[in-house]
Parts: structure tokens; C-alpha cells; sequence
């Protein structure tokens, strides 16, 4: 199937919605919906990590978003399963919906399968050793001069200090986050960041939370290029590639932080 240029995320659920990207969603069952917690305080920081996910599985893959802390008990989430996936697009909660369609974009083209990206294979250790991998193997991505300028919006720290080890200079923001592991102010308003920038890192969380949209098409005036690390709606941002996202670190659950066991990432050029 040749891959429809899309611009926003609702264009690419009404894609989806009317078979132009693979099967009908209605005619695919979310067996399993769930929601996952997690907690984790890195060693020697002072920042603990609370992440809530809501989970789809369709097939052989499973779709994943971020979910904010101030969003209503999902409860409910659970009884979803069994749901056409067309249902499940449909629905008001949008962590949902980008975790219901990151499950079909993956079903249909599965990251395993697809000959594009480069996989990267996460070794084996403990949190510390395999975040350092994870966010230097997206800072790798970065086409940058030493001393640029990088956005980085949505903040982990371990990929702060991956930027910096490639001699450039973050710009964080974050919607929870205050400061950096090292105390740097980190802004809240994405369009700040991007506007003093050269290029521009941002996490899945945008597509849960929203700001996605806004994001690329700051980018895209601005002619910035934009890198997505997404573990939320890896293959949401997928279809993004060459219309908005220049480069992207896939990692499809389950996520690096979630074994001690190598796990594969795949990253894709525009």
C-alpha cells in the first residue's frame, strides 16, 4: 500500500477510519485494553518517574499512549476489550484513541517486519546502563553542530545528558517537570523552546497529551527538523515521517524499561 501524506493526527484516524490505510478497523477486535503504572527513580536522582499508559493490543501488536495523572479514572478501560477497533478510534478519551491507533498502525506494518528502519538492539543491564543506551541510540539521530541549539520537549534526563554529550546545548520543556536533574529551568511552553532552536526533540507524550500537532507545524514554519522518541505512538509518529518528523526513534511495547533482557528500537530517516 502506497503511504498517504498526512498533517494532522485527526487526519490520520479519518484515513484509518476509512480504509485507506489498510483493513476496515471495524472488521479488527482490541482483544486485550489495559492500563499499566509505573514508577522509577533512576540512581543518583532525585526525580522519581510516575508513567500511566492505557494499552491496545490488535493482532500481533500492541499500541500504547501516556496518560496524565489528572485524567479520570480508565477503569472502565479494561471492558474495551473484545471492541471493534473502529470503536475504540471513535472514542472521546484520546489517550485511547492513540493507543487504538497505534495498534493498527503497528498490526498493519509491523515494526519487526518493515525493512526502513534501522534496528537497534538495547543491551542487557540494569536501568541505569539501559536508559544511557536508549537516549544515546535517539541523541544518535541528531544531525547537529556542536554548540546547537535542541528543543527537547517532554524531559528525561538521561536523554538531556545525551544531547549534551554531543556538544549541544538542551532547551527543555516539560508540562510536569520543573527542573532538570542538574537544576536547569525547564520551560512549559513548547513554541518558547522551538523558537530558540535548531532542531527539535520531542517524546510520544506530545500525542497523547495533544500538543502533537502543534509541535510539527511550529516545525514546519520554522523549517526545524524535528526527531519524535516515541514510545507512546511509535507508529502513530511513523506516518508523520517526511510530512513533519524527520527522523524517529521507534520503541514499541514492551518498553526498555520494562526487562533487563536486550529489546529491539528501530530508527527510521526521513
Amino acid at each position: 500500500m502506497i503511504e498517504r501524506t498526512v498533517r494532522t493526527v485527526r487526519g490520520l484516524v479519518d484515513d484509518v477510519l476509512a480504509g485507506a490505510r489498510g483493513p476496515s478497523p471495524a472488521g479488527l477486535v482490541a482483544t486485550s485494553v489495559f492500563r499499566l503504572t509505573h514508577g522509577t527513580r533512576l540512581a543518583g536522582s532525585s526525580t522519581t518517574y510516575r508513567n500511566r499508559y492505557v494499552l491496545v493490543r490488535v493482532g500481533r501488536a500492541f499500541g500504547a499512549a501516556s496518560v496524565a495523572a489528572d485524567t479520570p479514572d480508565p477503569d472502565g478501560w479494561c471492558d474495551a476489550s473484545g471492541s471493534p477497533v473502529e470503536v475504540l478510534l471513535r472514542d472521546e478519551c484520546e489517550p485511547l484513541r492513540i493507543a487504538a491507533l497505534d495498534a493498527y498502525l503497528a498490526a498493519v506494518r509491523p515494526f519487526r517486519d518493515d525493512p526502513v528502519p534501522e534496528r537497534v538492539l538495547l543491551p542487557d543491564g540494569t536501568p541505569e546502563e539501559r536508559a544511557v543506551a536508549r537516549d544515546a541510540a535517539v541523541a544518535g539521530l541528531l544531525d547537529v553542530r556542536p554548540g546547537a541549539r535542541v528543543a527537547l520537549i517532554g524531559v528525561v534526563n538521561p536523554l538531556v545528558a545525551a544531547i549534551r554529550d554531543r556538544g549541544a546545548e538542551c532547551l527543555p520543556c516539560d508540562l510536569d517537570l520543573r527542573t532538570t536533574h542538574w537544576g536547569d529551568v525547564v520551560a512549559r511552553d513548547a513554541a518558547e523552546v522551538i523558537d530558540a532552536a535548531d532542531a527539535v526533540v520531542a517524546t510520544g507524550m506530545t500525542l497523547a497529551n495533544g500538543t502533537f500537532d502543534a509541535i510539527v507545524d511550529r516545525c514546519r514554519d520554522r523549517g526545524v527538523p524535528l526527531t519524535v522518541y516515541a514510545q507512546t505512538g511509535a507508529a502513530v509518529a511513523r506516518a508523520f515521517l517526511g510530512s513533519g518528523v524527520d527522523a524517529l526513534s521507534a520503541e514499541p511495547f514492551p518498553f526498555s524499561q520494562f526487562s533487563a533482557e536486550p529489546t529491539a528500537l528501530y530508527r527510521y530517516r526521513s
